[in-house]
């Protein structure tokens, strides 16, 4: 049995607390920022001409893996469970990479005022999970973004 300051505590009672310290601490994630169904009218848009590419991730699994996220080599954000980020860019074609034992690349084209949803999901890896991004439609995109908050800059 658990002891808490000299008491026998049930295993039951030492599981509860455990996993309520699990559920803290989960909930504590990507929560720099507010929520995109909050934030409205954040994000802007981009200006003209441009698109808009959203990262996000929804997996709370393998939490503490959180690699960069680069876009055409240059760090863009991190793979924050629960949270999203975007950029604006020109039209033209992407590689969005992200690196944790394996490097994970997914390649799009963005045109002239699209918008883009790239999800990180992850899978098990030998050492550490892998992050990778996944393009999805608009439609998924849009609405998985709803309950996640703002980790960009």
């Amino acid at each position: 049995m658990a002891t808490v300051q000299g008491k026998e505590m049930p295993k039951r009672s030492a599981s509860l607390l455990f996993a309520a310290a699990v559920c803290l601490f989960l909930g504590a994630c990507a929560t720099s920022g507010p929520k995109f169904s909050e934030a409205r009218p954040f994000p802007a848009t981009p200006a003209a001409g441009d698109g808009r590419i959203y990262v996000y991730r929804t997996a709370v699994l393998g939490m503490a893996v959180q690699p960069e996220v680069r876009i055409n080599g240059e760090v863009v954000g991190t793979a924050t469970p629960n949270g999203y980020f975007f950029v604006d860019r020109k039209p033209g074609n992407y590689e969005i990479t992200t690196t944790t034992e394996v490097e994970r690349k997914l390649s799009l084209t963005l045109d002239k005022d699209q918008t883009r949803y790239v999800r990180l999901g992850i899978s098990m890896g030998f050492f550490v999970g892998h992050v990778y991004p996944e393009l999805v439609d608009t439609d998924v995109g849009a609405k998985e973004l709803q309950d996640l908050r703002y980790t960009g800059k």
